[in-house]
């Protein structure tokens, strides 16, 4: 379906079942375009779609070379938003970013106007955002909170939609700067991006290397997007639900009480209220993807992981053992059976 094929008029008539109807059935479109340009992934794609329904941000992990970037232009593509890429270097300064006044001189005047800069589009990808210092980096994660960027006395509106997926590769450590623990809470999702299985490789090494692009055509509009973004806080949620998300996020700290073994032992500090926030808005999402007209325990149970591994911090311990943050979510979620 092309963007012509979708009107413009309607949404704002329908009722929240059809628009729950037309989020399924979007949900279905966007994956299959997807498909066209990257080989498997489904739930690397599953989780971004999550994040693009509950108007969040992502944070992509994964070495190089597993199609993260081409996973972010791909679905802005499918999406017909303004994409902007911003690939983050040492030397990356937060005008770079954000934008910054010049000064214009017409007919002997000089006046001050404002050069946006490429966070001004829907869908920004923001590559190997550890690779600039904390300065550039809190430009970003401020207009990711505010959805809004002030230069000097003036205030600028970013597009709506606007979302940030950001990628980091785990491996290279020489000359990149960890995002502290504060600016990784406004993630909504930690997405990490594993190897291919032997057969999607061998199909990734077919399709790369025959010259052929993918052609991936829109099949949502900014307007359905933001009607999907306005629909997900409505989609209800049992009380279940809410219980099992509070309780996943406290049995994830250790001065808790009862909580498992491995968090007394290798977990620092657990998820804040953020996480429980973000367990629940994920769920409704997810939900909301599949044509649910509820969120329940299995939705908070699927967006345990993503939601959670980078709202923890492990110690040194931790490490030195081998124990992973999922290790550890899953021990909690244990804990509460």
């Amino acid at each position: 379906m092309s963007t012509e094929e979708t009107p413009d008029t309607g949404d704002a008539d329908l009722s929240d079942a059809e628009l729950l109807e037309k989020t399924e059935a979007a949900a279905k479109r966007l994956r299959t375009a997807v498909a066209q340009a990257v080989v498997g992934q489904d739930a690397v794609v599953e989780s971004m779609l999550v994040t693009l329904a509950a108007r969040g941000h992502a944070l992509l992990v994964g070495v190089p070379g597993l199609a993260k970037t081409l996973l972010v232009a791909s679905l802005a593509r499918a999406l017909d938003l303004s994409f902007g890429r911003v690939q983050f270097t040492p030397d990356l300064l937060p005008a770079d970013i954000t934008g910054t006044d010049v000064l214009h001189e017409q007919h002997g005047s000089r006046t001050l106007r404002f050069m946006p800069g490429p966070i001004f589009h829907n869908l920004i990808l923001a590559d190997e955002i550890n690779r600039t210092p904390p300065k550039t980096q809190a430009a970003l994660l401020e207009a990711m909170q505010e959805r809004k960027v002030t230069v000097g006395a003036a205030t600028h509106p970013l597009p709506d939609p606007f979302q940030v997926f950001a990628t980091r590769n785990p491996i290279e450590q020489e000359g990149t700067y960890p995002l502290p623990e504060a600016q990784l809470d406004r993630f909504l999702l930690e997405i990490h991006v594993d190897y291919p299985s032997e057969e999607e490789e061998r199909e990734v090494a077919k399709r790369t290397t025959s010259g052929k692009a993918p052609q991936i055509e829109p099949v949502l509009r900014a307007a359905d997007v933001r009607a999907i973004g306005k629909l997900v806080p409505r989609i209800p949620v049992t009380d279940e639900a809410v219980s099992l998300a509070v309780s996943l996020c406290r049995a994830t700290r250790p001065t808790a009480g009862k909580v498992a073994r491995e968090v007394k032992e290798y977990v620092r500090y657990g998820a804040g209220p953020r996480g429980s926030q973000a367990l629940v808005l994920a769920a409704k999402a997810r939900a909301a993807l599949r044509g649910e007209a509820a969120a329940d325990v299995d939705d908070v149970r699927a967006m345990l992981v993503p939601a959670l591994r980078h709202r923890i911090v492990l110690s040194y311990r931790a490490e030195a053992d081998g124990v992973r943050d999922v290790d550890v979510l899953e021990a909690a979620a244990r804990s509460l059976r």
